[in-house]
């Protein structure tokens, strides 16, 4: 039941780590800094997955209404939420900005593996934002990490199986 809380909770995370890849806003897509972060990172990506985290978000607020949704929830979704998806959406890409500017020092290429900070780093920076309105336990963060390494190289296989990604990472 932990891994489902733990899913439930990152949602809005994950929507906005995956939709910054896939859906763009035309009239925003350059890079943010391409010297900085890669020419990967432009500002319709982060734009478009704070947006679609405020979307997911705004669905667990429905949800919240049922026992089941309330059973598997960390957090009170009818008080705060857009807060609550903004923190989550806009810390899982800042966290992965971060994991660029560094993936760039290190000479790494765009796209090019990084494990374990490409399976991490969305992780990370979702905690450090949503921190501000919910402390998580050592065991939830512990259990976050692990889940959501194993997580990320599933989903971006399938990605890449489907044809939707051009690498499996």
């Amino acid at each position: 039941m932990i891994f489902l809380k733990i899913i439930w909770f990152f949602l809005p995370a994950y929507a906005a780590n995956i939709t910054a890849s896939i859906f763009k806003l035309k009239f925003l897509d350059f890079p943010i800094s391409k010297k900085i972060f890669g020419s990967h990172k432009t500002y319709a990506g982060f734009f478009s997955g704070i947006i679609f985290s405020l979307f997911i978000v705004s669905l667990q607020r429905l949800f919240f209404e049922f026992p089941f949704f309330k059973k598997i929830s960390y957090l009170d979704y009818s008080k705060n939420f857009l807060l609550i998806g903004f923190c989550l959406g806009f810390g899982a890409l800042f966290g992965d900005l971060i994991k660029s500017f560094f993936k760039r020092r290190v000479g790494k290429l765009p796209g090019e593996r990084w494990i374990p900070f490409d399976q991490i780093d969305y992780t990370l920076g979702a905690i450090v934002f949503i921190s501000f309105i919910f402390k998580p336990s050592f065991e939830f963060i512990f259990l976050s990490f692990i889940l959501n390494f194993f997580l990320h190289i599933l989903i971006n296989h399938l990605g890449f199986w489907l044809d939707i990604r051009k690498s499996k990472w």
